[in-house]
């Protein structure tokens, strides 16, 4: 044991041994130049972001190193440095044969290269040009490049490259990013106090940050300071009161991928200089409480699914468009890829609203009848394409009103055959969503990938009486130099007529009592709301968009690597309960309003199983809204109807104030006999929202 020991430290001493006769006479030729980044600006201040309600909720930083010369780095903070990692610097000549020594001894007693006795010019090379690899080879290049340093350049020059080189941790490299991040400065503005923090750092950025843990970081500040007054730079009297007025660390912005829009739209405003040149306060559309709850809700209710999926919400405001939460996905508060702008994916039945209104604009109403017994199309080349409802079930002849809610993906093909599917594409391009052209009939069952922004903003005049909000980050921004405000005001645009909206919003409030989204049933109750599923081929998207007549809310989940899944997961099940939990907490505190009803609006007592006009005899009766004209004047053909000469045109109704609703009454299922519901032949399957069979598109 004695001489396996003894034939270690000779292997110990060896190396470390070669390391010192380098350091008497090795030098070989190193290249760098003193400034690698451009001189940083005087006088930045950072991009401050508030939200609507003017709550601070963080900063946009430079992504851009910049060069800061040694004259602009306080002395205070170079001796600081000097004192605790090489407090021999202005003595030895790029190496310290005492550090190596007493390091020497630390590895024996360890019996390993655990002290690496490395001089500040020596981290200065490992940091620039070398790996931190824990081998001779790299120390003996380390050691004879630090020595060529030490003949090159003059100690300033040394130290003013390794401060614009070292780490000092959460992604700040140099002394001007370490001087923003934690403390919103200029290095030339740092205090002692300030200055005795970052000293600390380049021992291990991970674990002494500033912004790491508070004992340890205020630990590591005490051990600077005793270095300091051990090699008399301070006195004991200046080290305490340094300690007993701690510095202010700034802390990490909140909502950082909210944050990443605001600077994508800064940019895309002023131009990339802007990030750069700072001294702006943002007021923006977020509400970060909102935002705080729609971060923590998706993430819980994505995660409960299966923890490796992703998904996206996004929540506007319909009379500005100010969108108050927006979430990219469920670690999204950190930033990175935004999948509620950035991500298209196939939208599934959540298209199907859209078809359905462009329909009552051509003169369909919710009482038109349509079979959905299915239909072959030519694909050409001798194929066709047979689309099917979900789980290949046919229910007859449904209300436009029925299919809607059930999703019937027959009815909604063969209503986008009569429409035209260019003359479709046109009208979505109307409501702000762009669809390829040219396109097919599978368009009806959401086969064009669409962004969850996107589709959230194609509802929105819809919800809003026909007027499409444009989604805004960015209310107002103050420039801190001019000392001067630029407005950014809300666009809100009429693209589709207020009947068509209400009347199609209706029809989307059954998808909520006894459709695709019936979970929902107790929520529509407490609070008038309109929405659609959406799911995608073999399970492989979910969707949820539905609003209040103050709110919209957008919910995607779903693989970042499109896979199915599996049965069940669909945009009623996974996707609906998130938007539930988070529009109770966004419309809490909020009047529970109904839908504003407009003029060009009538309302009929029709039989629903003809969508004529009820006649005494009709077993079954139905107020239903229309758009004026479109109206039915022919009494029920099958109840004596016939005998009855047509009705004058009803009187459109005046329009409605928003007003608090009447407590609904428990809705009936389709299916059931009594007044006021309509009754299909058949109850489509619960919760279905049919299947193309052929394309194996499973549309809900």
């Amino acid at each position: 044991m004695r001489n396996r020991r003894h034939v270690s430290l000779k292997k110990l001493f060896s190396p470390v041994l070669l390391v010192l006769l380098l350091a008497l006479g090795c030098a070989v030729s190193a290249h760098a130049s003193i400034a690698t980044y451009p001189e940083l600006p005087t006088g930045y201040t950072s991009i401050r972001v508030f939200d609507g309600q003017q709550r601070y909720v963080g900063r946009i930083l430079p992504t851009q190193r910049y060069w800061v010369s040694i004259d602009r780095i306080p002395l205070f903070l170079r001796k600081a440095l000097v004192a605790t990692e090489d407090a021999r610097f202005y003595e030895h000549g790029g190496i310290d044969v005492r550090g190596i020594a007493r390091a020497l001894v630390k590895d024996v007693v360890k019996g390993r290269l655990a002290e690496g006795g490395s001089t500040i010019t020596q981290q200065l090379i490992k940091n620039k040009f070398l790996s931190g690899e824990k081998s001779i080879d790299r120390k003996v290049k380390e050691v004879q490049l630090a020595m060529d340093f030490e003949k090159k350049y003059t100690k300033d020059q040394i130290l003013e490259m390794y401060f614009n080189e070292i780490y000092f941790g959460n992604g700040a490299w140099g002394i001007a990013q370490a001087a923003r991040q934690y403390f919103d400065k200029n290095p030339e503005e740092l205090t002692e106090a300030e200055c005795s923090l970052l000293a600390g750092v380049p021992k291990n950025p991970g674990r002494y940050n500033p912004l790491g843990d508070q004992a340890r970081v205020s630990a590591r500040r005490s051990v600077v300071l005793a270095r300091m007054v051990a090699v008399k730079m301070i006195t004991p009297q200046q080290k305490r009161a340094i300690e007993a007025h701690p510095a202010t660390v700034i802390k990490p912005g909140q909502a950082q991928g909210y944050l990443d829009l605001v600077r994508r739209q800064l940019v895309e405003r002023y131009g990339a200089h802007i990030v750069e040149q700072g001294g702006l306060d943002v007021i923006s559309a977020m509400d970060v409480n909102l935002q705080k709850q729609a971060e923590q809700v998706l993430r819980d209710g994505v995660k409960k699914v299966n923890p490796n999926l992703q998904g996206a919400l996004i929540c506007m405001d319909l009379k500005t468009g100010d969108i108050l939460a927006a979430v990219g996905g469920v670690d999204n508060a950190k930033g990175g890829f935004n999948r509620a702008f950035s991500a298209k994916r196939q939208p599934g039945s959540a298209i199907k609203p859209l078809i359905f209104a462009a329909a009552l604009e051509q003169g369909y109403t919710p009482a038109s009848l349509l079979d959905d017994t299915p239909v072959a199309y030519n694909k050409g080349n001798g194929q066709t394409w047979r689309p099917h409802n979900y789980e290949k079930k046919s229910f007859g002849e449904l209300s436009l009103r029925q299919a809607l809610a059930h999703s019937n993906n027959v009815i909604t093909v063969k209503l986008l055959e009569s429409l035209g599917v260019n003359n479709f594409v046109t009208f979505a391009g109307r409501l702000g969503l762009s669809l390829r052209t040219p396109n097919d009939l599978s368009l009806a069952l959401g086969t064009d990938e669409v962004t969850l922004n996107d589709l959230v903003s194609a509802y929105s005049p819809l919800a809003n009486g026909g007027m499409r909000s444009e989604g805004r980050t960015i209310i107002r921004v103050y420039d801190r130099n001019r000392k001067s405000w630029n407005e950014n005001p809300s666009q809100v645009t009429p693209v589709l007529s207020p009947a068509t909206a209400f009347v199609t919003t209706t029809m989307m409030k059954d998808v909520l009592t006894y459709g695709t989204a019936k979970g929902l049933k107790n929520f529509s109750r407490q609070r008038p709301a309109a929405g659609k599923t959406g799911t995608t081929d073999d399970y492989r998207d979910a969707w949820f968009v539905g609003y209040t007549p103050q709110l919209i809310t957008g919910v995607w989940v779903g693989y970042d690597k499109p896979k199915p899944g599996g049965r069940g997961f669909t945009g009623g099940v996974v996707s609906a309960p998130i938007w539930e939990k988070f529009m109770r907490s966004a419309s809490a505190g909020k009047p529970a309003l109904d839908f504003t009803r407009p003029e060009g609006v009538v309302t009929v007592s029709i039989d629903p199983s003809t969508g004529q006009l009820a006649t005494p005899e009709c077993p079954t009766t139905k107020e239903e809204d229309f758009i004026a004209g479109t109206e039915p004047t022919s009494y029920c053909s099958k109840h004596g109807g016939d005998a009855m000469p047509p009705a004058a045109p009803a009187q459109p109704t005046q329009p409605t104030q928003p007003t608090q609703p009447t407590q609904p009454t428990q809705p009936t299922q389709p299916g059931a006999s009594g007044p006021g519901n309509e009754a299909p032949a058949k109850e489509p399957a619960e919760g279905g929202e049919g299947t193309d069979g052929a394309a194996g598109e499973l549309m809900r």
